[in-house]
């Protein structure tokens, strides 16, 4: 059965040519395209063929679904649970952790699905998750269930604080970290042999870690090293503020980046997640082994992390290291929409160097549709739409108040639309964001859940408590 959707405004291919196609059409076929180009193109590609289902595109523009680079789907259910002036370590080890540890495996479950349809209607098709606090297979099934496209791993880290802090208990403890960099591997390598190309393919399991203080370096050298024997990535924290840098340099004398270098553990299948507080010594490193940086400026917002005064992202791009765009979770950055990170990742660094030509619209397009699938390694099946590729797209509505009038859609599409004008959200040549709803599943009834279950979590955790705000932990 094939699918006609002609005479759309325009598409933003985000191909190799950023070609943007007007009075286009795509032609899907099972859950890839099969024609792109002109209505008058593909008609006439037809010939006498007619297809199964023609859809009137007037008035409709399409971007390739869009890649968040870095999510943490398990912290889904702790929306503004967490004060918003804390630091980055404050913030993970007083109030993520114990809010994670009380993350039964039905809460992430629910988690998930509250996360992914949050981001199928901001126009995500595809995510890379760092990892379930219990189980890949919870957001595996939940991935199938609600249509989405993703990433998904088992959350690792092997490095005990030396004192536990408050709200900490030694039964998180057990739970949260593994005995040591072994066990983790061992546990991490069961999940992706599992769960790799689960959904008709749609679940890619990588072997992601925490990284930074909570893991040893043998268990980031060795995830990197796993990933490659077994042709998946991994992904972890690094550098993700001055204040980690810091800590690394007093306790090694190396900067984070330099320290996994120097064990050969960087490689192009590598996704680092923030890399705030590189050198430009670690730069050159990242670009010369190929490996990719998932930058959310949202959570540098939120949490301080100095993004515009200290982060390099123009010059990684500027030497060719892949930079992709990422969400965090819903706590560090407070939401999971990714079009809200398009925009600011365009003007950011235009406002914070007054150089107006850095990054900009197409740019941040391409961080968030093409350079996302390279960085996760499937940019030959997601991305931009291109004949032969996955049936991943949006549909904008142009009669909404935010395209009229507009003239140049990749403009319009970064600095005035939203998710408010998004119609559809198509994954593997399906609509699963479409008449105002996720078509896969009952919201109301995930909404009520999701309300209930987070109020039970932040209760068990302590965090409807005193909490601190500062932290010594791992100095």
């Amino acid at each position: 059965m094939s699918t006609l959707i002609e005479h759309l405004e325009f598409v933003i291919t985000a191909d190799a040519n950023d070609r943007i196609i007007r009075d286009a059409a795509i032609l899907i076929e099972g859950t890839r395209i099969a024609a792109i180009g002109t209505t008058e193109e593909v008609r006439a590609g037809l010939g006498s063929r007619s297809p199964g289902t023609v859809i009137d595109g007037r008035r409709t523009g399409v971007t390739p679904g869009f890649v968040d680079t870095h999510v943490h789907l398990s912290e889904s259910l702790s929306r503004a649970v967490f004060p918003d002036v804390l630091a980055t370590r404050a913030w993970v080890f007083h109030w993520a952790k114990p809010f994670y540890a009380h993350v039964s495996e039905a809460d992430e479950g629910i988690s998930v699905l509250t996360g992914t349809a949050e981001m199928l209607r901001s126009g995500t098709t595809c995510f890379l998750d760092m990892g379930a606090q219990n189980d890949a297979g919870l957001t595996a099934r939940a991935v199938e269930q609600i249509g989405i496209r993703g990433v998904v791993a088992r959350h690792a880290a092997d490095v005990r604080p030396a004192q536990a802090p408050p709200g900490w208990s030694d039964e998180m403890m057990d739970h949260h970290f593994f005995p040591d960099h072994r066990v983790a591997l061992e546990t991490l390598e069961a999940s992706v042999r599992e769960w790799n190309g689960y959904a008709d393919g749609r679940v890619r399991c990588w072997v992601n870690i925490e990284g930074k203080e909570p893991c040893s370096l043998e268990l980031h050298v060795g995830a990197q090293a796993l990933a490659a024997d077994l042709g998946v990535g991994t992904t972890y924290h690094i550098a993700s503020s001055a204040e980690e840098s810091r800590v690394s340099e007093q306790k090694h004398g190396l900067t984070p980046v330099q320290r996994i270098a120097q064990h050969g553990g960087l490689g192009s299948n590598l996704v680092l997640a923030h890399a705030v507080a590189l050198t430009d010594e670690e730069v050159d490193l990242l670009a010369d082994h190929r490996t990719s940086v998932a930058f959310c400026p949202s959570t540098s917002l939120k949490l301080a992390k100095g993004a515009t005064d200290i982060g390099k992202y123009p010059e990684m791009i500027e030497r060719g290291v892949i930079v992709g765009v990422g969400t965090d979770g819903v706590s560090a950055s407070g939401n999971l929409n990714l079009h809200r990170q398009i925009h600011l990742v365009a003007g950011l660094f235009k406002d914070s160097r007054r150089d107006p030509t850095l990054v900009g619209a197409r740019k941040a397009i391409r961080m968030a549709t093409i350079d996302g699938a390279t960085a996760l390694g499937w940019d030959d099946e997601i991305g931009s739409l291109e004949v032969g590729k996955q049936a991943d797209f949006v549909l904008f509505d142009l009669n909404h108040h935010e395209w009229t009038p507009y003239g140049d859609p990749e403009q319009a599409l970064v600095w005035s639309a939203s998710p408010a004008s998004i119609a559809e959200t198509w994954v593997a040549g399906r609509a699963v964001f479409a008449q105002g709803g996720i078509t896969t599943i009952d919201e109301p009834a995930l909404r009520e859940e999701a309300r209930e279950r987070a109020a039970a979590i932040t209760k068990r955790a302590g965090l409807d408590g005193s909490v601190p705000t500062t932290t010594t932990l791992y100095d």
